[in-house]
């Protein structure tokens, strides 16, 4: 080719970049949000600390919402979303059951909890069926109901919005509905091309509809399940999809050992050339300054017997700021798996957004005892349905923001923070020491030198989500100037930081 076209291509690949990603941040913004410990993104340097993920408790009721009514069938499954609804002071529940009989394409049901643990059915179904006068269905041929409650709408018949996929279409839409039990198709054409899960959430800090569709993507010579990035202004126009969820090749190959936990349940025997990792499906959370995700992993054994493929779940924690970048330090569940045998040692997927609630964070989970290839589900005939199998939904809480810590053992460990600026007169820690351990906070500069009026803190003690740092100083001197920050820790853990304002309380 010759050097004058090679010029003109060269100007015009400038000029028309490709891609252009938004510019990064030259100094990061802590702001005034808690800057959570889940990656070590803040971290500039440590020694002698670990890096711990904390997995949920399980509420000791699971699990709370089972298929005790002959209109659910067998197994239920969250497959949509909880909200607590302010106004009325209720938790409400969107999910999935399977009484093929009465609703053959599959039915969406509704339930209510004032506490949030103890749920009640009411018999306020809107779908018709002969076999049942009266149910809690109030929907059909609708999975994945991502449901939000929208009261700025000032359409009061759109005031519960719904992003899901659609049986009789194979293909994501958006509804809505005035009470949440009445619904109406609102999207006139699919959001995007589709697999067939998709969860989605309304993202307040950027003030947008975000969803996560599966759409199948060859990766490592597999055609796999992934996640893509939908996300929309005003709940009618899509952006093109961008994949953001992908397997890579630690996956694949700590595949065996996620198989072996749950040998004995498997329904057929591996086959290496088949064996892999996919991503079945995404539950949000939005932190203040991070956004968490709970990933769907299904490891794949073999094919199954009856179509599809054999093999377990489980639920991992991943942390992006910016919805497209995202990372999954550790590669362990965030929510135990059950022993074999118990309700929720099989398959598991979850809400479509986690819920804060009070100083917790709750995240409302399908578990079963069956995996994704057990013939139950794909025969009703002597397989185990009603009496050997089953699928429930339970609850797994954490403290606020304590998803994972930086620990220092009894001897000590330093963390050094990346430069960064923030707003406020007043440093909180989410942290817990031993009885003989301790925190104590440097403020330092850009460089992590000590500044002219060196600003230390007292020692921190305890077990608290919102410490209060005392300097020997005034902090809020240094408001919108970057520093770094240095804790020396013993015998301690850090699951975040925030600095505060006034009066503010999160």
């Amino acid at each position: 080719m010759h050097l004058t076209t090679h010029r003109v291509l060269f100007q015009i690949f400038l000029l028309v970049p490709l891609f252009t990603p938004a510019l990064a941040d030259p100094i990061y913004d802590a702001g005034n949000k808690s800057q959570l410990f889940v990656d070590q993104f803040l971290v500039l340097n440590s020694e002698n600390v670990a890096h711990t993920l904390h997995p949920a408790r399980k509420h000791p009721n699971n699990p709370l919402v089972k298929a005790d009514k002959p209109w659910e069938g067998w197994r239920l499954e969250i497959y949509g979303n909880v909200i607590y609804d302010e106004e009325e002071q209720l938790f409400k529940m969107w999910y999935l059951g399977e009484e093929r009989d009465a609703f053959p394409d599959y039915a969406l049901y509704y339930a209510t909890s004032k506490d949030g643990v103890n749920w009640e059915k009411p018999l306020v179904g809107t779908v018709e069926t002969e076999k049942y006068p009266e149910h809690n269905v109030v929907g059909e041929q609708i999975l994945l109901a991502s449901v939000m409650k929208d009261n700025d709408d000032p359409n009061p018949d759109h005031r519960y919005k719904m992003i899901c996929w659609l049986q009789k279409d194979h293909a994501y839409h958006t509804m809505v509905s005035p009470d949440g039990l009445h619904w109406t198709k609102y999207s006139e054409e699919p959001l995007c091309r589709s697999g067939d899960v998709i969860t989605g959430y309304y993202d307040e800090q950027r003030k947008k509809y975000v969803a996560f569709p599966k759409i199948g993507y060859s990766v490592l010579g597999h055609n796999r399940r992934v996640f893509w990035l939908i996300t929309s202004e005003d709940f009618k126009t899509w952006t093109e999809p961008k994949l953001v969820f992908t397997p890579d090749r630690k996956d694949d190959a700590s595949s065996l050992a996620r198989i072996e936990e749950v040998r004995p349940i498997l329904d057929v025997p591996d086959d290496p050339e088949v064996m892999r990792t996919e991503f079945y499906g995404i539950g949000a959370y939005p932190a203040e300054s991070c956004t968490l995700a709970f990933v769907w992993v299904f490891t794949i054994n073999n094919n199954a017997r009856y179509g599809n493929q054999e093999g377990p779940g489980e639920l991992q924690l991943a942390v992006s700021r910016d919805l497209e970048n995202w990372k999954r330090p550790f590669r362990q569940p965030c929510v135990p798996r059950g022993d074999l045998g118990e309700w929720d040692c099989g398959f598991f997927c979850t809400q479509s957004r986690a819920l804060r609630v009070g100083d917790e964070v709750w995240l409302y989970y399908t578990g079963s005892n069956y995996t994704h290839g057990t013939p139950c589900l794909y025969r009703a005939e002597g397989t185990g349905r009603h009496s050997k199998y089953t699928g429930a939904i339970g609850l797994a809480i954490w403290d606020l923001d304590r998803f994972a810590s930086l620990d220092a053992p009894p001897e000590g460990g330093v963390v050094t923070t990346i430069p960064m600026t923030f707003e406020g007169d007043r440093l909180e820690m989410n942290a817990r020491t031993g009885e003989q351990g301790s925190i104590v906070v440097e403020v330092l500069d850009p460089a992590g030198r000590p500044l002219d009026k060196p600003l230390k803190s007292k020692p921190i003690q305890g077990d608290n989500l919102r410490h209060l740092v005392e300097f020997e100083g005034d902090l809020s001197a240094l408001e919108g100037q970057p520093v770094t920050l240095r804790f020396h820790m013993k015998d301690a853990e850090l699951f975040a930081f925030a600095f505060r304002g006034g009066n503010e309380n999160r």
